[in-house]
């Protein structure tokens, strides 16, 4: 499995950004497909965003598209998530993880980081 460790997370006001990192480690990075997902207290874990391999797909809950970019850089072994326009709603731990093949499910992915709080004051 590769290992993973995010970080970025932090408290920003509403109307503000913040960009997520997640190094990885272990394995070949440019071998896995890469999703963020988050969870807030109480809630489930869900499905942010996902990325092919080779950054060729992306792909976006609807809550954040327009808002939110997930990209990779294979050469730095490194997941980014950059978010704009933050709304407290977004509040929540953000995880990143790797799968296979992109998915928007949380049982597809074989590993997980320890996740970075994100909290958005309004």
């Amino acid at each position: 499995q590769v290992q993973l460790v995010e970080s970025g997370g932090g408290l920003v006001q509403a109307g503000g950004s913040l960009r997520l990192s997640c190094a990885a480690s272990g394995r070949t990075f440019s071998n896995y497909a890469m999703g963020w997902f988050r969870q807030a207290p109480g809630k489930e874990r869900e499905f942010v965003a996902a990325i092919s391999r080779r950054s060729g797909s992306t792909y976006y809950e609807d809550s954040v598209k327009g808002r939110f970019t997930i990209s990779r850089d294979n050469a730095k072994n490194t997941l980014y998530l950059q978010m704009n326009s933050l709304k407290p709603e977004d509040t929540a731990v953000y995880y990143c993880a790797a799968t296979q093949g992109p998915s928007y499910s949380v049982s597809s992915y074989d590993s997980w980081g320890q996740g970075t709080q994100v909290t958005v004051s309004s």
